[in-house]
């Protein structure tokens, strides 16, 4: 090589050295194009091959990171001003989800705990102690449910919880009662911890209330009278429960404690403690931690508003996974009369849309449901 193209050669890679020394030097943690689409291709495998796991082994991580909306209901509570626009919240997440959050309620912070403590109180005692109130031996639902007693879920094993159920107490000298009307009668409490039945039949009360504000809220969005959902709730089947899920082992056993189901009600007001394991199917079909919420309550449409408005409400399916550690969640289902009949309500059908379920009664609904959930139901005439 000449003396004169090793100088070239010389003068080329300086000049390229200081345009180097020029260029924009990307932010720390950025990424090429190459980088980027080398990773995003990492990401898109990953995520498919845990999509293949979670629909082999029915075991939640979900895919998406949407969330529920959160909708402060004071102003139904308030006497102000405000109303329509938490009516119109509640309805937008009615339609698109199913399934909310609510704060601003009136239910106070301790009263949880003092309920967890009850629940932890009833669930350690000795099986056989709990067996005293078994729920198989009433013909009104109420009392202990042992673990594995519910199979939520046809294709799924039996869920893996132990439950308390109670509703409106009926005397035994009650019209209902004494003709032997399904799902009619007295609360049966563990007698054994002092406080308990006037705490649960207070706090039952106190959700049944909190329950028929937000359904007068649901009326004022559809436009119908708004104490339509309310005046079918006298003496309604409307239940308490409490559910103690015991921990499982991370990779012991089905981490799916309970399996995938809708509600069969109206409206379902949740109380969960911090561990978590709610999931509910989104709008594309994945599914969506719902995790606990401080002061909050998750609420979902049941079944019987999903045909009260004709598929304008969605009963959304939802589900728990173990978190691998105790778990305590609190329930009340929002369900009207028995005698109430659930039919399209005028301003949810037309000549286009026409009413796509038949009428039904509610006692006549929750019966059938409840048969398809509990083996015992099914032998009783």
């Amino acid at each position: 090589m000449s003396e004169r193209v090793r100088l070239r050669v010389a003068v080329l890679s300086v000049c390229f050295f200081f345009l180097f020394l020029l260029l924009p030097v990307p932010p720390s943690g950025a990424c090429t194009t190459e980088e980027t689409r080398a990773r995003d291709g990492r990401a898109t495998a990953t995520a498919a091959t845990q999509t293949i796991i979670n629909r082999r082994f029915h075991q939640a991580r979900p895919m998406a990171a949407a969330a529920l909306p959160i909708i402060d209901v004071s102003p139904l509570f308030g006497g102000g001003g405000g109303v329509t626009e938490v009516a119109r919240q509640i309805d937008e997440a009615c339609r698109t989800w199913g399934f909310f959050y609510v704060v601003g309620h009136p239910i106070p912070r301790e009263r949880f705990a003092q309920l967890t403590r009850m629940a932890n109180s009833f669930f350690s005692l000795p099986l056989a102690e709990k067996r005293r109130i078994d729920i198989k031996s009433s013909r009104h639902h109420r009392g202990y449910g042992e673990v594995l007693a519910e199979q939520l879920d046809p294709s799924a094993p039996q869920d893996y919880k132990e439950t308390f159920d109670m509703g409106c107490h009926l005397p035994e000298d009650h019209p209902d009662v004494v003709a032997g009307r399904p799902l009619r009668g007295p609360n049966r409490h563990p007698a054994q911890i002092k406080g308990w039945r006037e705490l649960m039949e207070r706090h039952y009360r106190e959700m049944q209330q909190f329950a028929l504000v937000l359904l007068r809220a649901l009326a004022v969005a559809i436009g119908i009278e708004e104490d339509f959902f309310v005046s079918r709730f006298v003496e309604p089947l409307s239940v308490f429960r409490m559910i103690h899920y015991p921990a499982l082992a991370e990779g012991k056993g089905e981490r799916l404690v309970c399996g995938e189901h809708t509600d069969y009600g109206i409206l379902t007001l949740l109380y969960q403690d911090k561990s978590g394991g709610l999931q509910v199917r989104g709008l594309s079909g994945e599914w969506i931690d719902a995790p606990p919420v401080e002061g909050s309550f998750v609420v979902n449409v049941g079944d019987m508003m999903q045909m009260w408005s004709n598929n304008r409400y969605r009963s959304t399916p939802h589900r728990v996974v173990n978190p691998g550690t105790d778990r305590i969640s609190m329930p009340f289902f929002c369900e009207p009369n028995p005698n109430a009949v659930i039919a399209c309500l005028p301003n949810c059908c037309s000549a286009e849309d026409p009413a796509r379920y038949p009428p039904v009664t509610a006692s006549d609904w929750l019966q059938k449901r409840f048969a398809q959930t509990y083996a015992y139901r099914r032998s009783m005439p």
